[in-house]
């Protein structure tokens, strides 16, 4: 069976989920972990914290990520879900309270 040429998850979805297992992973771990650029990673994550749904610290010469569980995720279909909820699910953890 050959792998399908598409992905059900996007990178951004994917690139958050690697930030979840990891709030200090680098840009190129990203990349790495997507089979993506490093800069196609740079950008993701900056999509992700301009949006609000990751904040980017400083620590030491690396950064650390912090993601916005709270916030909802864009639904057209109106459902309003929390990416705390959606990641959850995904790494099969409870929900958050």
């Amino acid at each position: 069976m050959t792998a399908p040429s598409w992905s059900f998850l996007t990178n951004h979805a994917r690139a958050l989920l690697c930030i979840a297992n990891d709030p200090g992973i680098r840009l190129r771990d990203i990349a790495t972990g997507l089979a993506i650029t490093e800069r196609s990673a740079y950008g993701i994550v900056s999509d992700l914290t301009e949006a609000g749904y990751i904040v980017k610290r400083k620590d030491g010469r690396r950064n650390r990520y912090e993601i916005q569980a709270h916030l909802p995720l864009p639904d057209p279909a109106g459902r309003q879900r929390t990416v705390g909820e959606i990641l959850a699910l995904l790494a099969g953890d409870p929900p958050p309270s």
